[in-house]
């Protein structure tokens, strides 16, 4: 990935932190330079050093995947909420097309068939 803040035309602050989890295998970051933001503990939020636009975090403790900013993408029509998180904090009129929504975060042990579930729904012709 890349950033492409021509004019800090992706700014990325809203009523809602979009992510899509990208196994860390198939992510490299191939141009540019990166900022970490935010606190400097164990999981890392990167940013653009120049629009200090939030592209990705690597979470601590969950080494497989980057949590990237679907906004930084050349095209995130594709991307569609599977998971809401957090929602005791969220905005009363915040909705989202999430098929599941949790007040903090899934448990360990719901990932593998939340996991499961979304390949089998992505994997259907549209």
């Amino acid at each position: 990935m890349a950033c492409h803040c021509t004019g800090c035309q992706r700014m990325t602050a809203s009523a809602f932190s979009l992510s899509v989890a990208i196994p860390s295998v198939g992510f490299s970051v191939v141009k540019g330079e990166l900022a970490i933001g935010g606190l400097h503990g164990a999981t890392r939020h990167y940013f653009c050093p120049h629009c200090m636009s939030w592209m990705f975090s690597r979470p601590e403790g969950i080494d497989e995947f980057v949590n990237l900013r679907p906004t930084m993408l050349d095209d995130a029509s594709w991307f569609t909420p599977f998971i809401e998180t957090w929602t005791r904090e969220k905005l009363p009129w915040a909705m989202t097309p999430a098929v599941h929504s949790f007040e903090t975060l899934p448990t360990y042990e719901d990932y593998a068939p939340l996991t499961e579930e979304y390949a089998k729904q992505a994997s259907k012709p549209a």
